[in-house]
């Protein structure tokens, strides 16, 4: 859990530098740059002794033609065994940053670079760097679909193995509607078809605004591998409530 509490620090510290660079915006009509935080925690005591936290953060910068994103994610969760002693049951790291180049209203390239690091998926990490084009095929005032198509290559290594990579070809679809002024519905579906190993995830979210800057978020999450080393699960869930705070 050190290293959870290390990737808060980091977190906190973007945070921080993407305030000082939104002031420097603050002449213009409209920031380019949009940010959110979310934080999840659960402990409970008694019969059960667990603790779990999560913790998200995303910052997007957009002007002209370019928009770029960057992506945090931290997830821990820990338990008391029998002898009273707290055992890691969950830990997991991902930082991402992708950048789009919009040729219009609707048609963009894009390029991602993934790194990713499950200390429980039987992979001593996971990366991915990817490259395609994207087509936003729904866009609505209340309603946005964007489509994503695009080569990449994954590296990767599996515990006590030999490092390893190999090509793919990346699928993304991401959907948002707002069902109301306060309330809003999210699906991310996400595919790699490697040589050898096929990954996929979905996200599903459904998110009420508190105020105008504050929310409650509750998503479910699935991940799956068409092969995984020996005594590895190939599907893991994950359900996750969390406040997100938007500046």
């Amino acid at each position: 859990m050190k290293k959870i509490c290390y990737a808060v620090t980091i977190a906190c510290t973007m945070l921080v530098s993407a305030n000082v660079m939104a002031e420097e915006e603050k002449t213009a009509d409209k920031s380019p740059w949009t940010s959110t935080a979310e934080l999840g925690f659960i402990r409970t005591t008694g019969n059960t002794e667990t603790q779990t936290s999560a913790l998200k953060v995303d910052i997007t910068y957009e002007v002209d033609k370019w928009r770029h994103n960057g992506h945090l994610e931290v997830y821990g969760s820990q338990s008391e065994d029998a002898t009273g002693n707290n055992v890691v049951s969950a830990e997991r790291y991902e930082v991402s940053g992708k950048s789009d180049y919009k040729f219009n209203e609707y048609d963009y390239m894009f390029g991602l670079i993934k790194l990713k690091k499950d200390r429980f998926s039987g992979f001593e990490y996971e990366d991915i760097v990817s490259l395609g084009y994207g087509r936003k095929v729904i866009k609505q005032e209340n309603m946005e679909l964007d489509l994503e198509i695009g080569p990449g290559v994954r590296f990767f290594k599996v515990d006590d193995g030999i490092s390893d990579e190999e090509a793919l070809l990346r699928l993304a679809a991401n959907y948002w509607w707002a069902i109301s002024p306060t309330s809003k519905f999210t699906q991310e579906l996400s595919t790699d078809i490697g040589e050898d190993i096929t990954s996929a995830q979905s996200i599903t979210g459904i998110q009420a605004n508190i105020n105008s800057s504050l929310a409650l978020k509750a998503t479910y999450t699935i991940r799956k591998k068409s092969k995984v080393p020996v005594d590895t699960e190939k599907t893991d869930t994950e359900l996750a409530v969390t406040l997100v705070y938007s500046f």
